[in-house]
């Protein structure tokens, strides 16, 4: 004898097929691969917000800076993956392919963000590099002033930057002692400029004053002509 079976409940719905749940599944995938589409515009705008504009971006790129170029290329490949994960067909294996694809893409998405917050911060923050602006020499040579501008951004709060002046004479061309030295704290912004101004009385047969700047913290060893993103600032003002 047979037991009878038990009537099916019409408020149950049916189980779902294994095509069913693939395509619910590929839809969300799909989902995810549209988000990463938009990489290099979460990039751009992350950078935008913590202040990189294009001067910035023009600066950062002068100065060769990695972030940045890690950045767009982790961006640009997130947008591959997810632009591959939406060409494979929604089947059993393809599911598992757009994932893993889209692991990847994920993985180039948080990177770029990470990185484009460092390249951000750096281009931003200067590179500590003094320059001089508005140099000249005042006045006949018996009462001679010189005025210089030192501006540099990005200095460290422990660093600083160091002026010096010193004369050279004219017959010899041997360099003299320093006729001027001082050192140069940055500001919480890491800013430094200073108008310097100050009274000159080059020793006799002086004919050039040479006038530097350098972070000793960053600057590499050479001379003011070598090719250095941290090199010394130099000028030299001949004297008639």
């Amino acid at each position: 004898m047979g037991g009878a079976k038990e009537p099916l409940d019409p408020t149950e719905s049916p189980s779902p097929t294994i095509g069913e749940i693939q395509a619910a599944l590929g839809k969300r995938l799909d989902d995810v691969a549209k988000i990463l589409a938009g990489a290099l515009v979460a990039v751009a705008g992350i950078m935008t917000t913590l202040g990189l504009n294009s001067k910035f971006v023009f600066v950062a790129l002068n100065n060769r800076s990695w972030p940045i170029y890690v950045a767009s290329l982790c961006a640009i490949l997130s947008i591959v993956c997810s632009i591959a994960a939406l060409l494979i067909r929604p089947t059993g294996r393809g599911v598992l392919w757009e994932t893993g694809v889209l692991v990847l893409g994920v993985v180039f998405y948080m990177a770029s963000l990470s990185i484009a917050v460092v390249g951000a911060a750096q281009a931003a923050g200067g590179n500590g590099r003094p320059t001089f602006t508005n140099v000249r020499l005042d006045g006949p040579r018996s009462n001679m002033r010189l005025h210089v501008g030192v501006h540099a951004d990005g200095v460290q709060k422990w660093s600083h930057i160091e002026v010096t002046v010193n004369p050279r004479n004219g017959s010899s061309g041997k360099w003299g002692s320093d006729l001027y030295w001082s050192v140069l704290r940055p500001d919480d912004q890491g800013k430094i400029a200073q108008e310097i101004d100050i009274p000159l009385s080059p020793p006799a047969g002086t004919s050039v004053v040479a006038v530097g700047a350098v972070n000793p913290d960053e600057a590499e060893p050479g001379e003011c002509e070598a090719k250095s993103q941290h090199g010394p600032a130099c000028t030299e003002l001949h004297i008639p």
